[in-house]
């Protein structure tokens, strides 16, 4: 046997790619993208469109050489959907930009990756000019016009080669799209969207998307043609891998460009919608906003680690929450709190605690584990002892680009990926996240997990958002101090009147004491990022004026 060697018939490069000559061929005649009144695509439309717009990315008016960047700024639009695939069928490779980042943060990622051509939707148009009016003439990249919704800008149309259509007119709709040489060929340049002010760009290759990608459809039962409503950023994790995930199952994408309550309602009971991902931030939107009936059909719901509360609010209005956890750095979720069927009978609070767990690795990844960080050593599964979170599988990145230093810190020489987070791992075998390494609070040389006490803040019926840091203190080193948005009142006269006082001594009945709160801050709304994870350390620095 050892004679049978790898052959080209059998070791053809993975790549999601292909999933969308299946839909083509498969749910050509069905329906790929909604959006508006004036949007319906089918699926053999799309692929006819992301053929052409491939072809012109390669063609000698824009010349695209294989391993470029080539970017894109917008929101969830068919154009940009379209792009998770032309972009690397081309060839080049795909870096999605969040449209809500400032000008002059905006061209440091894009001369970071060296952007050949930026495609750059209506709304983002100011955005883009300043952005790229800081560089050179040499520096710029080439700008290209989303036109969704849009009558073309002639006031801007100067700075831009062409519109998005007017590109894909000149495409070839028989372009043979440029299939990768190895599996571990980049595709995708992603920039992180932690809560710090340095993103690190994360180099993923075809064969981690895929075997994401594929790992997800899994883990979720996704069945044959859903109806995907994307509240999802695209530019979030090239939307958890769902952007191209949605394609392999000949799912319905409904694209929009609000992410609010009453659009989001509105639109799962007109599309009956089956799926969608939401971010902690949308799910508590939806479950503050006063909707007088449940929804008509159940919502599978995945996303990001809420707090219990949040996920008994939201299946009690209809969403079937199921929870995953991952990074950028590993593509996407790569851990799930796969549900057991003992779990049925349980009462709803319990159901939901146990659901806020972030639970096991999705089947296409390999490993997942808990190690102290003074022994390297993997921790006893009682729920308590603590570590940092580390995986290895195949949908880790590459690396993170032009930063090796950055790279070997977290790929370490033990064959291991170190996420900085911190978790426990309990009898069962769940994994659950107690805190990022940075927010610990260390108390008079006691450990407290801020995490733990926002998750007891959120079961007071009166609190909308929390967050907890730590403040300097002169005896103590640092102690708790929470900031707190509230939910308004039944009559909407303003905030439900309670006090710094009441919020402590609801903690006091939940907490140990040396875990109260110090301090309690309230805030309208709390500083977050563009895809909803509160920036502590804004909050940080706030609590450390307080001192």
């Amino acid at each position: 046997m050892e004679l049978l060697l790898p052959h080209p018939s059998n070791s053809t490069p993975l790549t999601v790619l292909g999933f969308l000559d299946r839909a083509a061929s498969v749910y050509g005649d069905c329906p790929s993208i909604l959006h508006t009144a004036n949007t319906v695509h089918t699926w053999s439309e799309t692929h006819n469109r992301c053929l052409r717009i491939a072809s012109a990315l390669t063609s000698s008016s824009i010349g695209i050489k294989q391993g470029q960047v080539v970017s894109v700024v917008g929101p969830n639009v068919p154009s940009v959907y379209e792009l998770q695939f032309a972009v690397p069928m081309s060839g080049a490779i795909l870096n999605n930009i969040n449209p809500r980042l400032d000008a002059h943060a905006l061209s440091v990622l894009l001369r970071h990756s060296e952007s050949r051509l930026v495609f750059v939707d209506h709304r983002s148009i100011s955005l883009v000019l300043e952005a790229v009016s800081l560089f050179t003439q040499h520096e710029k990249p080439h700008l290209v016009l989303l036109d969704d919704d849009q009558e073309n800008d002639s006031s801007s149309a100067s700075d831009f080669l062409d519109t998005y259509e007017e590109i894909m007119e000149r495409g070839n709709s028989r372009f043979k799209w440029i299939r990768p040489q190895t599996e571990w060929q980049p595709m995708v340049l992603n920039y992180t969207s932690g809560t710090t002010s340095s993103p690190k760009g994360v180099v993923l290759s075809h064969r981690a998307i895929f075997m994401l990608t594929v790992s997800s459809l899994l883990d979720w039962s996704v069945p044959n043609r859903p109806v995907y409503l994307w509240t999802l950023p695209m530019f979030h994790a090239n939307g958890w891998g769902y952007t191209w995930g949605t394609a392999a199952v000949g799912a319905t994408n409904i694209c929009t460009r609000r992410v609010d309550a009453p659009t989001i309602y509105n639109l799962i009971d007109k599309h009956n919608v089956t799926h969608m991902c939401a971010a902690p931030m949308v799910l508590n939107m939806l479950i503050n906003y006063p909707l007088s009936t449940p929804l008509k059909n159940p919502v599978m719901t995945s996303g990001a680690p809420p707090p219990a509360t949040i996920i008994s609010r939201a299946e009690s209005l209809g969403f079937n929450v199921s929870h995953s956890y991952g990074l950028t750095e590993t593509s996407g979720p790569v851990v799930s709190c796969a549900w057991k069927p003992k779990w049925d009978h349980l009462d709803p609070l319990e159901r939901a605690r146990l659901k806020s767990r972030q639970g096991v690795r999705t089947l296409g990844f390999t490993e997942v584990d808990v190690r102290d960080r003074k022994t390297g050593k993997s921790v006893k599964h009682d729920g308590v002892s603590v570590g940092e979170i580390v995986f290895r599988g195949s949908s880790v990145m590459l690396g993170y680009y032009k930063d090796p230093q950055g790279t070997a810190a977290c790929m370490r020489e033990d064959g291991w990926f170190y996420s900085g987070d911190i978790g426990v791992i309990h009898k069962d075998g769940y994994l659950e996240i107690k805190d990022r390494s940075k927010d610990v609070i260390i108390c008079g040389g006691e450990n407290i997990s801020s995490a733990e006490i926002e998750t007891v803040l959120y079961t007071n019926p009166v609190v909308k958002e929390a967050a907890v840091v730590a403040k300097p203190d002169k005896m103590w080193g640092e102690t708790p101090c929470a900031f707190v948005s509230l939910k308004c009142d039944n009559n909407g006269d303003g905030s439900v009147p309670v006090t710094e006082r009441e919020i402590r001594e609801f903690c006091k009945t939940k907490l140990p004491k040396y875990m109260v709160p110090r301090k309690v801050i309230f805030q309208e709304e709390l500083p977050k990022t563009s895809t909803g994870k509160i920036q502590k350390f804004l909050l940080r620095q706030m609590a450390k004026t307080l001192s």
